[in-house]
């Protein structure tokens, strides 16, 4: 069974964010959504809600998928998590809250994500909003293509089957 632990005072504030939210909306605070709470904080990087939810199920299997997505929606609701969706249909989260704006290079052959931060491209978005006296409220910049391995394995392959003709 899934034991607490003692949490940063970056986690507590993150939890009272979603205490607070959950009291906004008039939920009940659960031990599931606690866990999966606990269980994000934890997780570093992007996870899909079916990673997030095999972590979960190991550590307390009476939690289901469905709780596990509802509370993700709730993570992102409250601006605990952000929600990265792609153009092959998979939505990954991170977290949102006090964590560096950056943007995204995602490999439509393998999936690798590589996150970077341009001062020029947020200038330009600066730049772009102002002049359409527009009030940007989020935004997410995916540049989509294939990654430097994949490139590199595309090459070999084409100069492995060039070499047996």
């Amino acid at each position: 069974m899934w034991e607490a632990r003692f949490k940063t005072p970056m986690e507590r504030e993150e939890t009272q964010i979603f205490h607070d939210h959950l009291k906004r909306e008039r939920l009940k605070r659960t031990s599931q959504r606690e866990l999966i709470l606990d269980v994000f904080l934890d997780t570093e990087g992007h996870v899909s809600s079916e990673d997030l939810y095999a972590i979960i199920k190991a550590k307390d299997p009476s939690v289901g998928f469905t709780t596990v997505y509802r509370t993700l929606k709730l993570l992102k609701d409250c601006g605990l998590a952000r929600e990265l969706e792609f153009h092959d249909g998979r939505t990954l989260y991170e977290h949102e809250y006090k964590h560096t704006h950056h943007d995204h290079l995602i490999c439509t052959q393998c999936g690798a994500l590589i996150e970077f931060y341009s001062e020029e491209i947020e200038k330009l978005q600066d730049q772009i909003v102002s002049k359409y006296h527009f009030k940007p409220l989020h935004h997410s910049h995916r540049i989509f293509g294939i990654c430097a391995d994949c490139q590199k394995a595309e090459k070999a392959a084409a100069r492995a089957k060039s070499s047996v003709r």
